[in-house]
């Protein structure tokens, strides 16, 4: 491990020296795609070979079994990949008690499952487990940066067959989406999506397959809120459950994910010290009201896009509009699920040295496009940190290039993702086994007693133990003793809606 850190060291050297000056600053107009191939797994992946600027849908890869039905950044990190993988494990003990309770009956044995997420450790457990449990799947990733590519060269070497390397351009995003779906004789009869990405993809490609799905998975409030779109506009052919609503999952998720990944993404990405710091959170949904827990590391003094106004302030902070104090602030973090949050107009009046970062899952919050103009400079000062440069002498600092930030510029608690794949694979098992007619052409929420199964499977980690109702009491209450024990209306207070996807 010395050596590989070693030698981690040598390729951060390389890598940094390659970075311009200021008497080699880098111009604006330079595409996404040569952006996104400066950086390099932010998961400490110490065998990732950064000078490498070949793209991998120009090389010819076959893993130790002969196959080339995957696109990675290198197969020979299949075993470093392989460790991640096997720590991530430790942590997502549920999940991997999932696995061996019920790959025995194999329960997916004949889903082919189409899956389109964050590809990481924890990510690839999950799709380890679903291949236990019987089913055959092609993934690809939900976001260009978030990819551990280790990760994707071990999925790859265990007969995977996965689509994705960090640092993808656009064309290479929906590349690999359409390489997972269109496969000479295989046909996806299950979807898992995390954004609406690939549900998109194949609703418009291939509506052949479409129609044929038996049922579509969806974990983020954005691919959620498209589904009902669809279903709305009497567009959706399949059943899809709404796993994002889940509440054991949503607690877990957005409250303690949240408040640990950005602080991290922050620290990682700036070195950045928070005390004193001002911070604006944009929104007051999902996400941004699980942020309120930084506040005993900076100061949250406004929002913008508020849904309950009265709840804000009873938190304890301002409500005020985002120009009225942009020029005061540290910090600017989005996290609406809108579009155009923060304009050129506000980003021309911030002050020199404000970070600008994103929480939602898509890159729309911030308007990245107006900063590709030529009377900006923009500097790589390191993986996912880009300083964009007024003429003036003015730097603001840009996280990820507007992308989701904790996930781009580092990762999540395994513990937490265990909670999110665990209910996923059970929504995945839930609708590939239900009997025709239970679910209709519509958006369902995962049946309450799934819910709380996916809690009880973590109370271990805890050494918690439950007291079991007595008789009486369970009659008294009007339940069974075996659960739900909540209704299935029983969830936390829903966020901040995403804008209208036109899908005509």
């Amino acid at each position: 491990m010395k050596k590989q850190i070693q030698f981690a060291n040598q390729e951060e050297k390389q890598e940094f020296s390659k970075f311009p000056t200021k008497t080699g600053r880098r111009s604006l107009s330079r595409s996404i795609s040569q952006s996104s191939t400066d950086s390099y797994s932010s998961a400490a992946s110490y065998t990732d070979s950064s000078d490498d600027e070949t793209s991998p849908r120009e090389k010819s890869q076959v893993n130790s079994k002969g196959s080339s039905d995957f696109c990675v950044k290198n197969i020979k990190q299949a075993e470093f990949g392989r460790r991640e993988i096997e720590i991530a494990e430790q942590d997502m003990s549920a999940l991997i008690s999932l696995r061996k309770r019920a790959q025995g009956e194999k329960p997916l044995a004949g889903a082919k499952v189409v899956g389109c997420t964050h590809i990481t450790a924890q990510t690839a457990v999950l799709i380890e487990t679903l291949v236990a449990l019987g089913a055959q799947c092609r993934w690809t990733a939900c976001n260009i940066y978030s990819t551990q590519n280790e990760v994707a060269a071990a999925l790859a070497e265990s007969g995977v067959s996965v689509f994705a390397w960090k640092g993808e351009s656009e064309d290479d995003f929906w590349w690999c989406i359409d390489r997972c779906v269109n496969m000479e004789g295989w046909q996806a009869n299950m979807i898992l999506d995390d954004g609406g990405d690939l549900t998109h993809w194949v609703y418009k490609k291939y509506p052949s397959v479409f129609k044929k799905v038996r049922g579509i998975v969806e974990e983020s409030v954005t691919g959620v809120h498209r589904l009902y779109q669809l279903s709305k506009a009497g567009k959706l052919c399949v059943p899809a459950m709404n796993v994002n609503d889940s509440v054991t999952k949503q607690k877990f998720d957005n409250l303690y994910c949240c408040r640990e990944s950005i602080l991290d993404g922050l620290k990682r990405t700036t070195d950045v010290m928070f005390g004193g710091k001002q911070v604006v959170v944009c929104g007051y949904g999902e996400v941004s009201q699980h942020l309120r827990f930084c506040k005993i590391y900076f100061e949250i003094i406004s929002c913008l896009f508020i849904c309950f106004y009265l709840a804000h302030s009873m938190d304890g902070f301002k409500v005020v509009k985002l120009n009225e104090v942009v020029r005061q602030m540290d910090m600017v973090i989005t996290c609406t699920g809108n579009k155009n949050v923060v304009t050129r107009e506000l980003l021309d009046r911030m002050k020199n040295g404000c970070i600008v970062c994103n929480m939602g899952h898509s890159n729309t919050e911030i308007d990245v496009a107006s900063l590709r103009t030529p009377e900006l400079t923009w500097e790589r000062v390191r993986s996912q940190v880009d300083h964009v440069i007024w003429p003036d002498g003015k730097r603001v600092i840009l996280l990820a290039e507007g992308r989701l930030l904790n996930l781009s510029c580092s990762t999540v608690p395994s513990f937490v993702l265990s909670i999110t794949a665990t209910t996923q694979a059970l929504a995945l098992i839930e609708l590939y086994n239900a009997p025709e007619g239970r679910y209709k052409q519509d958006v369902y929420l995962l049946p309450k007693k799934m819910d709380e199964y996916v809690a009880s499977l973590h109370l271990p980690n805890f050494d918690a133990h439950l007291t079991e109702l007595s008789d009486e009491q369970a009659k008294y209450m009007g339940l069974n003793k075996n659960g739900p024990f909540k209704p299935n209306y029983y969830r936390y207070e829903k966020g901040f809606k995403t804008p209208h996807i036109d899908y005509d």
